[in-house]
């Protein structure tokens, strides 16, 4: 047997769930967004935040980040985005002036209403293969899945101290200067 010829362990893409998720995940954004760029000549990262602005009425970019797992410097370009376009107005926090919020204005609360139409009948078309029960199901599912997102990060950190330290040091330097950046 030839080294090309020996076997090769491989993941099994058809049970690999953070695959199917990460693919499921870029269809449906993909599509998303290709749709509300047609209709509504915005794209995904503005309905994201306008869902969660019509939700909160106030925000910080930092807030958005963290509920929904954005990036911080594509929230901050779509919050301008979004400000120049008159969907949200940004001010100051009045307790804590370095923190700027956003505000949903009435245009950005109507687009948001008429996008909203749309996404659920993609969630519905999504969902239409799946009883009601097994719906509940997978909504239990994934926030569980969710909430044990801190203990995968977790075990990501323990592996790599064991396995790869070098890793670990670059990381941590990574993770130290983001948390430096104003």
């Amino acid at each position: 047997m030839t080294a090309s010829q020996e076997p090769v362990a491989v993941i099994n893409l058809d049970r690999y769930v953070p695959g199917y998720l990460t693919w499921i995940s870029n269809k449906l954004s993909g599509g998303a967004s290709q749709a509300y760029l047609t209709a509504f000549g915005t794209g995904i990262e503005t309905w994201r935040l306008l869902v969660l602005l019509a939700i909160e009425r106030t925000m910080s970019a930092q807030y958005a980040c963290r509920v929904i797992g954005m990036d911080k410097a594509s929230a901050s370009r779509t919050f301008k985005r979004m400000q120049a376009e008159g969907l949200i107005t940004m001010a100051l926090d009045a307790k804590d002036g370095r923190l700027r919020l956003a505000t949903l204005t009435a245009k950005g609360q109507a687009l948001h209403d008429e996008i909203r139409e749309l996404a659920l009948e993609r969630e519905r078309a999504l969902l239409n293969p799946l009883s009601p029960a097994e719906r509940e199901l997978l909504v239990d599912l994934l926030h569980r899945l969710h909430d044990n997102l801190p203990s995968v990060e977790e075990a990501t950190r323990r592996y790599l101290q064991q396995r790869h330290p070098h890793a670990m040091r670059k990381r941590t330097s990574r993770e130290s200067q983001a948390a430096d950046q104003p």
